[in-house]
């Protein structure tokens, strides 16, 4: 069963056509036969918008973890059981009214918002009616199709795929390095109640944020246009809450 057929997912997908349509149309005079696109960018930055509280509430629990870092490595090295230093930690937390679940929440607040990106550019009728956003194009490459399909293609049709990869792959890597000085890697390592240090675990958190990269590649086009556009503002977004309300 396509879940997208069903009424009130419909009625979602289609007021969300309706707006990106109606934003590449604003702008069309000046992005011409990007101006879909464009409307992409300006749908994922007014999500981002809204979203500001999820960040505000991000950067303030990247900040008290790490106040609290010298009393989490405390617990650790004191506290040889695994229960024991869980129910410790969550103490603790609790404590000093700090949710350790609170980093997660752009990610679990915009994967709704992306997964309605990804099936937009995915189903030829939305709503019972044809899907004009898959007319549209980004540089001769097609907004509804992925990379994987495209390669054999030519370059012609595949560099915007290729721009905009790299283009996520630098931005994650710099959010990665951000967060690193600003944390530190003892709270970055520390960040999860009971979380233990494991053979294989430094290597696995320093390449888990590219996932996104990956799942960009097989993603159609504008999915991946969402994820460059967030990812960026994310950065942006966080330097400034970081210098504003560490003080």
């Amino acid at each position: 069963m396509d879940l997208s057929t069903f009424p009130p997912i419909a009625v979602v997908l289609g007021g969300l056509q309706s707006l990106v349509t109606t934003l590449g149309v604003l702008v069309e005079p000046v992005a011409g036969a990007s101006a879909a696109a464009l409307g992409v960018v300006l749908f994922t930055l007014l999500v981002r918008l809204v979203l500001v509280p999820v960040g505000v509430s991000q950067v303030r629990a990247e900040i008290a973890r790490r106040r609290l870092a010298p009393a989490i490595a405390d617990l650790t090295r004191r506290i040889t059981d695994p229960e024991a230093r869980s129910k410790a930690l969550m103490a603790l937390y609790a404590s000093e009214k700090v949710s350790p679940l609170a980093g997660c929440l752009p990610t679990l607040a915009q994967a709704p918002v992306l997964t309605a990106v990804y099936s937009l550019f995915a189903h030829a009728e939305i709503a019972g009616h044809a899907n004009t956003l898959l007319t549209h194009t980004l540089g001769g490459a097609a907004l509804g199709a992925n990379l994987v399909v495209t390669l054999g293609t030519g370059f012609a049709a595949v560099w915007p795929y290729l721009v905009l990869l790299v283009l996520l792959a630098i931005v994650v890597e710099l959010s990665r390095r951000a967060t690193l000085r600003f944390t530190g890697p003892a709270t970055v390592a520390t960040a999860g109640p009971g979380q233990e240090t494991l053979p294989g675990t430094a290597a696995v958190l320093r390449w888990l944020p590219f996932v996104s990269v990956l799942f960009a590649a097989f993603a159609p086009l504008a999915a991946a246009l969402y994820l460059v556009t967030s990812a960026a503002w994310t950065l942006g977004e966080r330097a400034v809450l970081r210098r504003v309300l560490a003080r």
